[in-house]
């Protein structure tokens, strides 16, 4: 296993913590259409506070899933033709999303509106479960073979373990945009998001304790890695009520929506770390794949650390200078001067 491979193991993993914090609040923005929003001009405050922003954060998936087919071919080829359905369904949701942003513009009439709104709100949901379930069934055990084929049924997919993931990733993704929601836009809208807080973050604590407990059972994370894991754990669990506080109790806005945001990024720093040196794990532990037998030549490694070299300050400068300009407040159609 080379330094560069590990190199690209760990960027792979920044390029999915960077997609689930910037992604992960749009998505909470989208399922407020329907769990937040009381009417039309609610709705509208929603899609200006990501509509400048929301299609360039998708680019860190794009390139999450370009970065693991050109690094580590043979995990991007067992995870994506083993994980088919689900992702099939990940690419759908993030198809109609993007089309649903616009033809909602397009129509004549309020009913066809919401159609395309409510449509928001399902997709926007139905992401990060399905990627949330993905992760967390790529380390808790699947029928790969000797030739790194895999090949599950529904029982390999669908447990409480990954059920729960799902679940998680999700409410993280909502918690995460009702405080952007708070941060973003004034009026009754960012007075609901609150009271959600109120509720919402009980209940994520709660399932962060439920996924510890089964993260116990279903891999061998904390049996190999006791202190790392306790530690992600506890850092985990401490970000969360801390933003708890400060945003119920003490009403911040700017670093509850970041710590709402590095709960999501923890989430990712768990998983890769006690996957580390594998990539995906299998029911038999010979045919686990790890780091240096999927990974692509040292040429074509050292060739795409030069590009991300290049071409990353580049795109972080222009996301920066995007929210920099779109900064202001939104209420109902108006922004605050």
């Amino acid at each position: 296993m080379s330094t560069l491979e590990i190199v690209w193991f760990v960027l792979i993993g920044i390029l999915w913590a960077g997609f689930f914090f910037l992604e992960g609040f749009d998505f909470g923005i989208g399922m407020q259409f329907v769990l937040n929003a009381r009417d039309q001009k609610d709705r509208d405050a929603l899609y200006q506070a990501i509509g400048p922003n929301w299609d360039a954060n998708e680019v860190w998936l794009v390139t999450a899933g370009g970065a693991m087919f050109a690094a580590f071919p043979f995990w991007y080829a067992s995870l994506f033709s083993g994980f088919y359905l689900m992702l099939l369904i990940v690419l759908l949701s993030l198809i109609y999303r993007g089309v649903s942003f616009e033809f909602r513009e397009q129509m004549p009439t309020i009913q066809g509106t919401q159609l395309w709104e409510r449509l928001i709100a399902l997709t926007s949901f139905l992401v990060p479960f399905f990627l949330g379930m993905i992760f967390t069934a790529m380390v808790s055990g699947t029928p790969i073979d000797a030739q790194g084929n895999l090949s599950a049924g529904f029982f390999d997919y669908v447990t409480p373990f990954t059920l729960v993931g799902g679940v998680a990733v999700s409410l993280m993704s909502y918690v995460h945009g009702l405080n952007y929601t708070r941060l973003r836009i004034d009026g009754p809208l960012r007075n609901r998001a609150m009271t959600q807080l109120k509720y919402l973050y009980p209940i994520l604590l709660a399932g962060e304790a439920l996924f510890a407990v089964l993260l116990f059972f279903y891999t061998d994370f904390i049996q190999t890695k006791t202190i790392l894991m306790l530690i992600l754990l506890l850092t985990l669990v401490l970000t969360t009520v801390i933003g708890w506080v400060l945003a119920v109790k003490r009403q911040q806005e700017i670093v509850p929506f970041i710590l709402s945001g590095l709960t999501l990024i923890e989430v990712v720093v768990l998983l890769f770390t006690g996957l580390f040196p594998r990539v995906m794990v299998a029911n038999n532990p010979v045919h686990t794949l790890n780091i240096a037998m999927t990974s692509s030549s040292a040429y074509t490694l050292k060739v795409m650390t030069i590009v991300v070299l290049i071409a990353l300050p580049i795109t972080l400068g222009y996301q920066i200078w995007s929210f920099w300009v779109f900064r202001k407040r939104i209420v109902s159609h108006k922004v605050v001067e």
